[in-house]
């Protein structure tokens, strides 16, 4: 993983866009590295060390400052040695003690306020469009493949991609969650549960549960092909912005990252008297420094998963605005051309037979792309994360190229 800190990475970009000539700022930076809207606002946060790029933020970022990634996470590395020496050097006097130990509090709470911040706001961005898909595609598409009776089953991932592989090919993931939700609908269209409630959350619940827990035609549970990334606990995932029936949604990572460091961070809060007193004795100074520092270590430790995080979010919000404006365009074009209903199989044209096909494929993308597992990568250690942003990396690249090709 990362050998240099968000707090040394964001120093040195910002001091690369201003030797600029003339100096960059901050909106032109967020222009030259494809930001789009309001880019700048992640520009500050890099600068300030709330956040660091991922591996395709820090390219864009590299060559907009006429620079390799591999110059700026060397620069990086050197500045984050160079700030650990700093800070290893403990002022002498107490006065001096006092006043390093309230400015690193003072940083170490901002912080924290900032990380938050910066999860609910892309956590929010996802769930308000990730609903609109749910609500405009995934569920307008259900209503329609429900009305065409007939049919053919989708193909089923074949007994060798199954068996030769331990972490199965997206490819296949997808298939399979797109052959679940095609068996949801025909239970639906005979008078399933699937069919209890047509629209909404606890609908695509139905859907998105058929998708991951039913089975491949070799038996193995489609739950199981979801890799690490997306296990049984993703269901959990569909929860709040996406579903009304329960679960912390991809806003739960906020609420994890305040779990993560609730217990430095209220340490520091109760040790606030210290904080504010105009004096304070050595023991005194000593109790809250360990405090700032196991709470600085908490936020250090996370930064790695909380930094995939917020990437995964935003590759993931783009997918589904992509879907937003593409997909249900395409949607309704196919619904246009259907005849009158009621309808089989056999009554449609092949083009419109190709898209229903196609719908599938896009459906169990949207669905890949939804039950990442998001809020795990925070808590996850370091060779766990690198295993899980390499799954979900496929995940976000596959479903991206497949549903553009459709759409």
């Amino acid at each position: 993983m990362n050998d240099f800190s968000a707090e040394a990475m964001g120093q040195v970009i910002r001091e690369h866009r201003q030797s600029q000539t003339p100096p960059m700022t901050q909106e032109q930076l967020a222009e030259k590295a494809e930001y789009g809207k309001g880019g700048a606002v992640s520009i500050s946060r890099i600068e300030h060390g709330h956040i660091s790029p991922g591996e395709h933020r820090l390219a864009a970022i590299a060559l907009a400052l006429h620079m390799t990634p591999g110059q700026l996470e060397q620069q990086a590395e050197d500045r984050t040695r160079s700030l650990a020496r700093e800070r290893g050097q403990r002022p002498v006097k107490l006065r001096e003690q006092v006043a390093d130990t309230k400015r690193r509090h003072a940083a170490i709470t901002e912080r924290a306020a900032q990380r938050s911040k910066i999860t609910r706001e892309h956590a929010e961005a996802f769930n308000n469009v990730h609903d609109v898909v749910r609500d405009e595609f995934f569920m307008k598409f259900v209503e329609l493949a429900r009305s065409i009776s007939g049919a053919p089953e989708p193909a089923q991932p074949e007994n060798e991609a199954l068996r030769d592989s331990n972490e199965i090919p997206t490819a296949i993931r997808i298939q399979a969650m797109s052959a679940g939700i095609a068996h949801a609908i025909r239970g639906a269209a005979t008078g399933g549960a699937a069919g209890a409630v047509v629209g909404g959350a606890a609908a695509y619940g139905t859907f998105a549960a058929a998708a991951m827990l039913g089975t491949a035609s070799t038996g193995t549970a489609i739950s199981t092909l979801t890799g690490a990334a997306a296990t049984n606990a993703a269901l959990a995932v569909l929860g709040g912005g996406t579903l009304a029936t329960g679960g912390a949604g991809m806003a739960g990572g906020a609420l994890l990252l305040t779990g993560m460091v609730a217990a430095p961070l209220a340490a520091l809060a109760a040790a606030g008297f210290y904080v504010v007193k105009q004096r304070r004795t050595q023991r005194e100074e000593q109790r809250l420094r360990a405090e700032v520092e196991v709470a600085e270590a908490a936020l250090d430790q996370s930064q790695q998963g909380f930094d995939t995080m917020i990437d995964v979010l935003h590759r993931a919000t783009d997918i589904m605005r992509y879907v937003e404006v593409h997909g249900t365009h395409a949607l309704e074009k196919w619904r246009m051309c259907l005849p009158p209903g009621p309808r089989h199989w056999a009554s449609l044209e092949h083009g419109a037979q190709e898209r229903y096909k196609d719908f599938l494929t896009v459906a169990g993308s949207f669905l890949a792309t939804s039950l990442i597992n998001v809020p795990a990568l925070l808590t996850a250690e370091s060779d766990d994360l690198r295993s899980m942003d390499r799954g979900i990396d496929e995940t976000l690249r596959y479903a991206d190229k497949t549903i553009k090709s459709i759409v």
